[in-house]
């Protein structure tokens, strides 16, 4: 019997995730479900719109928390969503940077997986301008 063993070469390069993309996707979904359930999604925007408006911690603060737990919770969605309002809001490179260091303190080697797609997620927002 013959050797089927594949190379390398012979594998397709993976492409990153488009988070751009999954955001405008996301909206389009949340329109959706806002038409079909339009209850729970009034209380769940108001419920977003009261937790991230701006008190004792920013938007972006908030925003960058929110991020942190999206990447532990291996959340894509979470991922597009928080990145983008991030910046959005005014928060920075760097700022993002260690909201995402802190996400793989606490979510460990998962969280790390999902810290290099907010990576990509941040360079991509970065280049469309939020």
């Amino acid at each position: 019997m013959p050797e089927t063993m594949s190379t390398s070469a012979e594998r397709p390069t993976p492409q990153p995730k488009d988070f751009v993309a999954r955001h405008t996707e996301l909206k389009q979904g949340f329109r959706t479900l806002h038409r079909e359930l339009p209850g729970p999604m009034a209380g769940f925007n108001s419920l977003h719109a009261a937790a991230v408006q701006d008190g004792v911690l920013t938007r972006a603060t908030k925003e960058l928390i929110a991020l942190a737990i999206g990447i532990c919770g291996h959340c894509d969605g979470c991922i597009a969503f928080h990145v983008h309002d991030a910046l959005k809001a005014g928060a920075t490179r760097a700022e993002v940077e260690e909201a995402i260091g802190v996400a793989i303190l606490m979510g460990g080697g998962g969280a790390a997986v999902y810290a290099s797609d907010a990576m990509t997620a941040l360079d991509q927002f970065e280049t469309t301008s939020t």
